[in-house]
């Protein structure tokens, strides 16, 4: 490999690397393992006791994902609260500016650590379906789809958490403004249409909900439109992420 190619390489190898020594914080962390049980039983609880599932004696799994995006609003920031504003409180943060990595190495292995755990989460759930699925005739195909949807909604919720994390200066503040941010995208759309609001500004709305652009997925439905939006939505709020390092890193 000639000098060229190994600076290519590079980037990526110190993005892994970096998210490997984030994982093992997460490993070490018992926030983790509580905020994973949170989920676990918040879903649950959504779905057999607030959705009566075994009272509506329907073989569908749309409720149980229905309870993702408002799991999200506490989950995600717990993950993403201290990735930034600790280092920037520990003050390590300029020590990583000086290491020979760039700003998307340093977002990329943040970002990967964070959804790697999001992503073991949500894996957890899978005994819900395996368990439910004698019991009913369950499309696959769309359980795929509603998993496929949640993982991509986690992912743009992940990025933009990691954002607002950046800007805080201590944990507090970024599981606060995260939060607060991830309830706005989250249930955009539901507080729009409480409200009866004009139909050229709900759909302005809608465009910028989370959840809007989730509910085709909840419905088993592969809206390659929605996947779109959630992958721009994840690579527009790392580049941001690294334009407020980069503004740190020179300011």
């Amino acid at each position: 490999m000639n000098a060229a190619e190994q600076k290519r390489a590079m980037p990526l190898e110190s993005a892994l690397a970096l998210a490997g020594k984030e994982l093992y914080s997460y490993v070490n962390s018992p926030v983790s393992y509580g905020i994973g049980v949170f989920f676990l039983l918040f879903v649950s609880l959504w779905f057999f006791y607030f959705n009566r599932f075994f009272a509506l004696n329907v073989a569908s799994l749309r409720p149980y994902f229905a309870g993702f995006p408002l799991a999200f609003i506490l989950v995600i920031p717990v993950l993403t609260m201290k990735s930034w504003a600790e280092e920037r409180k520990l003050g390590s943060i300029e020590l990583l500016l000086t290491m020979p990595f760039s700003e998307w190495d340093l977002v990329l292995g943040k970002f990967i650590s964070s959804f790697i755990v999001l992503a073991l989460i949500i894996g957890l759930t899978i005994p819900v379906p395996l368990t439910l699925l004698p019991l009913g005739e369950f499309d696959g195909g769309v359980i795929l789809g509603e998993y496929a949807g949640a993982l991509l909604l986690g992912a743009s919720a992940t990025a933009l958490g990691l954002l607002l994390s950046s800007l805080s200066k201590n944990q507090g503040g970024a599981f606060l403004g995260s939060a607060a941010a991830l309830l706005s995208v989250m249930l955009a759309t539901q507080l729009a249409q409480a409200v009866n609001l004009p139909l050229w500004l709900a759909e302005g709305i809608n465009f910028f909900s989370l959840s809007f652009h989730f509910e085709t997925f909840a419905k088993g439905i592969i809206d390659t439109k929605d996947a779109a939006f959630f992958i721009l939505t994840t690579v527009g709020f790392l580049f941001l992420n690294t334009r407020v390092l980069l503004f740190r890193k020179w300011g």
